[in-house]
């Protein structure tokens, strides 16, 4: 499948578009039921990828990630201070990848966020980690694709 790009040149430069650039097809298999991985760096510089289940918020350009405090993702994130992370769903030739800067976070009303839309796109997760709860954001400022999910 071809790729399509959304998001600042690289290199940086240029602010974000505005959330709602995403074509329909993008927001669609946003919300379908897949898994993704997670991509964080770690302090050494070499990647950890994680299977994950990961919600978009169009409104905020917001990837959501639960986790609990003892998870090597939140480890990483924590001792870093945060970082770039990438998440990548593909369903066959139809995939995206959504970039951005990411931190995480115990705050109850973030993390109760996070449940939420996680509960709305899965199921409920499977155990309460009640105050151990985490959520990773991810404020997206690009996203590459196939062209039949964001296309050209």
């Amino acid at each position: 499948a071809g790729r399509g790009r959304w998001g600042p040149p690289a290199g940086g430069g240029g602010a974000p578009p505005p959330p709602h650039a995403l074509p329909p097809t993008a927001l669609e298999f946003l919300t379908e039921r897949h898994l993704a991985t997670l991509t964080l760096l770690r302090p050494d510089g070499s990647p950890q990828v994680t299977p994950i289940g990961m919600t978009w918020d169009a409104d905020a350009a917001l990837a959501r990630v639960i986790t609990w405090v003892g998870s090597q993702k939140a480890k990483i994130l924590e001792r870093t201070g945060g970082g770039r992370a990438a998440v990548c769903q593909v369903d066959g030739g139809r995939w995206i990848t959504l970039e951005g800067d990411a931190v995480v976070t115990g705050d109850p009303e973030r993390a109760a966020e996070g449940v939420r839309r996680y509960t709305e796109r899965y199921s409920p997760p499977r155990r309460d980690r009640g105050p151990d709860r985490r959520v990773i954001e991810i404020r997206v400022d690009r996203v590459i694709g196939s062209n039949s999910v964001i296309g050209s």
